[in-house]
């Protein structure tokens, strides 16, 4: 039986909910990635087979919230971000939950102001096992209010089950993210370790340890985010490759297969850990290229700025339609004016005339960050929707979804 989640009310959706269990029950083997077609008349949404919160962000939210219900009265910490949808952080902070560092590791709050009656919280992408040393000193529990993604820690599992075994790691993933530094410094205590980033990175490191990259490229490219010491040829004679589980599933598995060519080559031993890849991410977006074979007019993903599995989503969406990453329906200006986050240049655009509202029925691929409650999609559904006086009302668009 799947484990059930206590989630907030302000983030449950009697849209988009009433869309994934109508889908869930007819589709129980998750088979089908086409999306479903909500239509408004002027204006129709593809909705995905999978998107928003996945188990782990549930497992999160559910603990957070239960542990500021059973903790009136005390302090209560997060190491960080919970999880990277402001709507959820801004909503634990007005409850009262300040943030010990920033996403970057920036401490926010004194570490030595904290006592044993105070509550922390580690976040979902799990801390280093330093942080949870220096909790530990300060007489606080590092694992009474623990809200790390299982799925994380089965990567953590798999990767000391390899260190015991001798294998160097290669970890997939952004060495600034939460959770690679977590992945990482859980890594360390076994053995060697060294992180990618693409699969550029790991044609680099693959030449490395054949020995045919020029003099330095390891240490320009590496030297930041490997375990002291690291030699890729005498390390890289067995190892096995981990991930950040927000990370793209198709390019985890391209850089397993760059990494396990050169291994072939070079004669070295390389462990099978495709079982490290995260359901949730794999399912996400494999609906987001089920949105890629229709036909829209534009997409919208909505999501943390911060949030690196939504990122991947609009990766994936931009290689085909114009679109808009936004945190809420805040950012829409009606149809004149979005206000939204570009990945590439690391900052927030403005951009005009971005609806076709003229282009009858215009057509939305809309999807969502796994970290992004859905009342968040029904609000930009509601709020475009709102734009065409002529649009059915929402039981009538919502009248083929009736179970």
């Amino acid at each position: 039986m799947a484990k059930s989640f206590t989630i907030p009310e302000i983030y449950e959706s009697p849209m988009i909910r009433r869309i994934k269990d109508f889908r869930g029950a007819g589709d129980s083997m998750k088979k089908d990635l086409s999306p479903a077609v909500l239509d408004f008349g002027p204006v129709r949404f593809l909705i995905p087979r999978h998107f928003g919160f996945c188990y782990g962000v549930q497992n999160a939210i559910d603990i957070a919230y239960r542990t500021i219900e059973e903790n009136r009265g005390k302090r209560i910490f997060l190491l960080s971000e919970m999880i990277h949808n402001p709507t959820v952080n801004e909503d634990l902070r007005r409850r009262g939950v300040e943030f010990l560092h920033a996403t970057d590791g920036t401490e926010l709050i004194p570490f030595d102001s904290l006592t044993a009656d105070d509550v922390v919280i580690v976040p979902a992408f799990g801390t280093t096992l330093e942080m949870q040393a220096r909790l530990a000193e300060r007489g606080i529990d590092p694992y009474q209010y623990d809200t790390t993604c299982p799925f994380v820690v089965k990567v953590w599992r798999r990767g000391d089950q390899l260190g015991k075994q001798g294998h160097a790691l290669v970890i997939h993933g952004k060495y600034e993210h939460e959770e690679t530094r977590a992945t990482f410094s859980h890594a360390a205590l076994h053995g060697p370790v060294v992180v990618v980033y693409n699969v550029a990175e790991a044609e680099a490191l693959a030449a490395c340890m054949e020995g045919t990259a020029e003099a330095g490229t390891f240490e320009r490219l590496f030297g930041h985010k490997c375990t002291p010491g690291f030699d890729p040829k005498r390390d890289l004679a067995k190892f096995g490759v981990i991930n950040q589980t927000t990370m793209l599933a198709t390019e985890t598995q391209d850089v397993m297969r760059v990494l396990n060519a050169a291994s072939e080559r070079a004669g070295t031993a390389m462990a099978d850990t495709r079982d490290t890849l995260c359901y949730a991410t794999n399912e996400n977006q494999g609906a987001t290229n089920g949105l890629l074979r229709e036909a829209a007019d534009l997409a919208i993903v909505v999501g943390g700025y911060n949030s690196s599995n939504t990122l991947h989503i609009v990766e994936l969406l931009e290689s085909r339609f114009p679109t808009f990453h936004i945190r809420d329906a805040s950012e829409m200006s009606g149809s004149a004016r979005i206000r939204h986050w570009n990945q590439w240049d690391k900052r927030l655009h403005e951009t005009d005339g971005w609806f076709p509202i003229r282009n009858k029925p215009v057509t939305v691929a809309l999807t969502s960050g796994a970290s992004c409650p859905d009342a968040l999609v029904d609000g930009v559904i509601l709020e475009i929707a709102s734009w065409f006086p002529d649009a059915k009302p929402v039981d009538e668009a919502m009248a083929p979804f009736r179970g």
